[in-house]
């Protein structure tokens, strides 16, 4: 398609590190290190038996004649629709099942629509995170074995962007389920080839489904799960680089700080906001701003003096995105629930006649183990959904203030001082140049982002699915706006370095504290102060800044400070 993006191979640099999935305990640094850095997994003993309880309770439910979901019964509009009756394991069933289940893998080869896509590290973090909550669901053994299996030969489906409504995301995890099989295309170690032969060079054998394997791997939001840990770990380390701009653009600004003073946050005392302005305060401890200034001014534009607040609350909107998603990738988003050993005492309404119509009272297919499989809304993703946008909307709060105060640097009245007032003419001419179109231009972009998507749909499959939760466009949209707000956040800095180095020729004894000097330190090896426009680099100087970043991240100069304030952020299955 046109607006295909070049395909993104992954840099396999935690190879050799392997990760045991509980479906309890995976971490977002966890998926990071699976699906950016190549890292290996391995199901742990608990996984595996949960895995196979469930498993079992599926295939002795329909042997007791019980009615499931998208197993003995079609899914949809076709839920009244008998598929099999009895024991799914006689011979007649079984090659019934075989063949329904192949044909469903099948189609998955042809699923969605684009552009594909192109990050290696997103698909590897879908098959990272299924294979994680998939343990609370009925897969064979096999399909578990297949997908950690395929992430360790580093066998990455080509998978379509669209085609889910943002809660159960059928049709991108329907690609995934077809290289299973040899169906389609998929990337072997970055090169893109049939999935066949993808698992023939990897000495894998073609998944035999069997069970309600399709069913069971493609009903998930793992897909928007996925983007949405990417989307907060991109964006821990725009928050961190935001806080380290604040303090730089606080010393190029030569700003009265009382602001973010302890006893001043102390008289309104939001945990997140008061954490930030301590942050900031940290950061920019043994700098000249604690010194007398007769020149300083008594307070600063509103878009610096506010910055911990704006900065402090995308923060707060961030820890929620982060506390809500880690629960979601430890936890069963499938539809029917399989619940082993779950039995009518446990909470009144399950010994009802409504809800025993469910029971499995256990027998040889499930081990003897008892338990209920009930349909359910678990594949809707809220409130994760409210939250990607909330912290979408927070981040624009925060760009904003970006925006404005690169904008304050122009004005002498805050400044109090121009270039030319320290400078001489040649040297005022080496200066970068600080173009206002190009910040004004990014918040304009940003700005766009911050609209919430409307809650509107179109009611499908006879109406019976009549709710759409856009959750694809909200995390795409909410990566987006990390990404732009980080070519914001370079355009900041630019200005800042510059006033910092600025306000060391004005008064060469002026000392930034240790954090913002390394920092500046860097930034000045990729770009120097003052240099002549024939020796600059050959690409926009806002550019060179983004590029350092990048490489660069906030860490490397402060990886210290104040905890982050308290938060549930319990992530623990209920049933483990």
């Amino acid at each position: 398609m046109a607006n295909q993006l070049p395909y993104e191979p992954i840099n396999p640099t935690a190879a050799d590190t392997t990760i045991t999935l509980t479906g309890r305990d995976l971490t977002i640094p966890q998926v990071i290190a699976i699906a950016r850095g190549g890292a290996k997994v391995a199901l742990s003993a608990e996984a595996t038996q949960r895995s196979a309880d469930a498993y079992g309770l599926l295939l002795q439910g329909a042997a007791e004649g019980v009615t499931i979901y998208w197993f003995n019964r079609g899914c949809g509009d076709q839920r009244e629709t008998i598929i099999f009756s009895g024991d799914p394991t006689t011979p007649e069933n079984t090659a019934l099942l075989r063949a329904q289940q192949m044909a469903a893998f099948r189609e998955g080869a042809t699923a969605g629509y684009g552009p594909e896509l192109h990050e290696e590290a997103l698909v590897r973090a879908m098959m990272a995170i299924r294979a994680n909550t998939m343990t609370y669901d009925a897969a064979s053994p096999q399909l578990t074995r297949m997908v950690i299996a395929m992430l360790n030969a580093r066998i990455t489906p080509v998978v379509q962007s669209r085609g889910t409504l943002g809660e159960g995301d059928l049709l991108p995890m329907s690609n995934i389920a077809a290289a299973m099989i040899g169906e389609g295309e998929a990337y072997y170690a970055g090169m893109r080839m049939p999935a066949a032969e993808a698992l023939r060079l990897a000495g894998l054998a073609p998944l035999e489904p069997f069970g309600a394997d399709c069913a069971t791997f493609i009903s998930t939001n793992a897909y928007a799960q996925a983007q949405v840990v990417l989307l907060v770990e991109d964006a821990r380390a725009l928050l961190n680089w935001a806080d380290l701009a604040y303090a730089m653009v606080l010393l190029g600004m030569n700003s009265s700080v009382t602001p973010i003073a302890a006893p001043v946050q102390a008289m309104r005392p939001y945990p997140w906001l008061t954490w930030n302005a301590a942050r900031i305060m940290d950061m920019i401890k043994g700098s000249y701003l604690f010194d007398d200034d007769d020149t300083r001014l008594i307070q600063d534009p509103e878009s610096i003096r506010a910055s911990s607040q704006r900065q402090g609350s995308a923060w707060q909107a961030w820890a929620d995105l982060r506390a809500s998603v880690l629960l979601s990738i430890n936890a069963a988003d499938h539809n029917p629930a399989v619940l082993p050993g779950v039995t009518p005492e446990e909470s009144w309404e399950l010994s009802t006649p409504q809800f025993m119509k469910y029971h499995v009272k256990g027998g040889p297919l499930s081990g003897g183990k008892s338990g209920y499989i009930l349909s359910n809304a678990n594949w809707d993703p809220y409130p994760i959904a409210n939250q990607i946008e909330a912290f979408t909307i927070a981040l624009t709060n925060m760009g904003v203030a970006v925006a404005q105060r690169i904008e304050r640097f122009r004005n002498p009245f805050f400044t109090v001082i121009r270039p030319s007032d320290i400078l001489s003419a040649e040297d005022c001419s080496q200066l970068p140049n600080l173009d206002p179109f190009l910040p004004s231009d990014l918040w304009q972009e940003l700005a766009g982002m911050g609209a919430p998507v409307t809650p509107a749909g179109l009611a499908i499959f006879a109406t019976v699915e009549d709710l759409e939760a856009q959750t694809r466009i909200k995390t795409q949209r909410a990566r987006q706006a990390v990404e732009t707000a980080f070519h914001l956040l370079a355009q900041d800095i630019l200005a800042a370095s510059v006033w910092m180095d600025l306000r060391r020729v004005q008064k060469p004894g002026r000392g930034f504290g240790r954090v913002p000097s390394a920092a500046l330190a860097a930034l000045r090896v990729a770009m120097p102060f003052l240099q002549p426009a024939a020796e600059r680099p050959k690409q926009p100087l806002g550019q060179v800044v983004y590029d350092f970043m990048q490489r660069c991240p906030a860490t490397m100069f402060y990886d210290a400070g104040p905890e982050f304030p308290e938060q549930h952020t319990n992530n623990r299955h209920p049933r483990t």
